[in-house]
This record gives C-alpha cells, structure tokens and sequence, in this order.
C-alpha cells in the first residue's frame, strides 16, 4: 500500500488560506448586514405590570389619556406582555397613528401566559384550562382600570388564534375582536397525514414551521373534539349577527399557512351576519394595515 505524504509546507499553505476565506467570508456578512433597524417616532404609553399565578398582564394608557374601553392584547408566539411599547414593532405604529390623529384611545392591557400558549377550555391535558383562567380574572384585572363600556381583543399570529378562540367562546364578553395573521386552518391537528401534507402544498406553508404548530396543539388538544371546541372554523358556524364584530388580515404569503383559513373564516362569518373587516395584504406573515386597524380599534 501506497503511503500519502503532504509536506508541511502545503499544510501551511492550505490553513493559511483557509483563515482567509473565513476572514472574507465574515467581513463580507458583517459588510452586507444592517446597521441598524428602523424606529418608529411616537410617545410610549405608561405602564403597570401584574401578576397572578402563572398569568401576568401590563397596563398600557397613552399620556394624553384614554377612552371607557379596553383591549386586551394577546401576543404573538416568543413575545411577551412588554411589547406594546416596542418601537420597532407594529404596536407603536398604532400609538403613533392615534397620536397623530388626536384620537383617545382604549386602555391596552396586555396578556401574558408564556412565550407559547392556547387559551383553551379545561379538558383532559394538564396544559389545558387558560381560558377558565382568564375569565376568572377579568374582575381582577378591571378592577385595577374600571368597567370597560367595550371590550375589544387584538391579538397577532398565536394571539390571532387565542383572541378568535376566546371571542367566538364568549361572544356575549366582547364587541370587537381584531385577529391579525392567526393560525386557522381548515384541517386539524388530528387530520390524517396525507390531508396535512396537501394542506401544506396547497398554502405554501413551512414544513418545519407546521411541525412546531402541529406539536404545539397537541400540547393543548389530545382528540378531535377538543379540537373542534377552539377550531375558529367550527365555532363560527355557530355564529349570529350578536356575535362580535371581526377585523382579520392576512398576508398572501403567509409562511405559516394561514391565508386559506383566515379566508374561509371569513366567508364564513359574512354567511352568518356578522359584521366582518377583511384585510387580504400582498405580503408575509404578519403583514399589517396600520391605519385600518388603528381605526377598528377605536369604537365611536
């Protein structure tokens, strides 16, 4: 057998010019990344934050003062009950677009379970039972505010789906919900692999991201019953035109799948007369109509 001999000086030679691809490959990213990231100008609102088990709520009002109604604002998937003063997300575009304009808006409370959660029903999973908490706790949390003459919901991507689930649930409690990029879909969790697979083909969705959404549910759901009881397309059907009034918007794009959905949601609600704001948007997830949702948010 034939021994292989490389001399030390090719040795050299190769790990010298291997720190230089890996010295130009890391000037060139830090070159080409951004140096920075877009603010947007306004006046934070003051704040309060409480806790009570595994719940924990901020108290948002604008310094120029607020109006007799609330919304309670359910956060997207790794956010928290901070973000409604974030300067780069799309909640100081709405205090931005209110101040502006003069308008006087709701008090904002925020609602926190965790990074990720489903503000289901108890059922048979130990997760389960956050919407049982939550209502349990709406005379805690206004009573450190006032009785609100409305209740309206926001909520984005996760918080999408959890404002839907909790007003479709309760629609006597709220008169408007505002659901941006939720997470609907025409099948479930519990549906067969191939019909998932189609689903995902059909909407463009990430696979990897419908993994995490697939597992996430089952956390909160264990079978199709309990599944049809916080499914926005089913609890829908069961709407009227008492139910409260809708604001959804999704983006074409939407990596997580959730276009067809929100769609058919929303065809759906119109059938049953309720009154419906749909906001189609030529983008990706979360892709947001600031002014329209600003002005939803504010009952005359």
């Amino acid at each position: 057998m034939k021994s292989i001999n490389i001399s030390i000086r090719k040795i050299i030679i190769f790990c010298v010019f291997l720190i230089l691809l890996i010295g130009i490959y890391m000037i060139c990213g830090k070159l080409t990344s951004p140096y920075g990231v877009q603010k947007v100008s306004f006046t934070p609102s003051k704040s309060e934050t409480f806790t009570k088990g595994n719940l924990s709520f901020t108290i948002y009002r604008a310094s120029t003062g607020v109006n007799q109604d609330i919304i309670y604002h359910f956060h997207g998937r790794n956010l928290d009950n901070t973000i409604w003063n974030d300067d780069t997300y799309f909640t100081s575009l709405i205090q931005s677009y209110w101040q502006k304009t003069n308008k006087k808006p709701p008090t904002v409370v925020l609602i926190s379970y965790g990074p990720e959660w489903l503000i289901t029903p108890k059922n048979s999973l130990i997760e389960s039972g956050l919407m049982d908490d939550f209502i349990s706790n709406l005379q805690l949390i206004e009573s450190k505010i006032a009785k609100p003459k409305n209740r309206i919901l926001l909520g984005e991507s996760m918080g999408g789906l959890n404002v839907l689930i909790l007003g479709l649930n309760h629609p006597e409690l709220f008169s408007r919900v505002a659901s941006l990029c939720p997470g609907v879909y025409l099948d479930s969790p519990f549906s067969d692999f191939n019909e998932i697979k189609a689903a995902m083909k059909r909407t463009g969705a990430d696979p990897k991201i419908a993994l995490g959404i697939y597992l996430m549910a089952k956390k909160y759901v264990s079978n199709e019953e309990e599944w049809k009881k916080i499914s926005p397309i089913d609890l829908i059907k069961k709407a009227n035109m008492h139910y409260p009034e809708l604001y959804l918007s999704c983006g074409l794009y939407d990596k997580y799948g959730n276009y067809e959905g929100t769609e058919a949601l929303v065809n759906i609600a119109s059938s049953k007369g309720v009154k419906t704001h749909w906001h189609p948007l030529y983008g990706g997830h979360c892709a947001i109509d600031i002014s329209s949702l600003a002005d939803f948010l504010i009952i005359n």
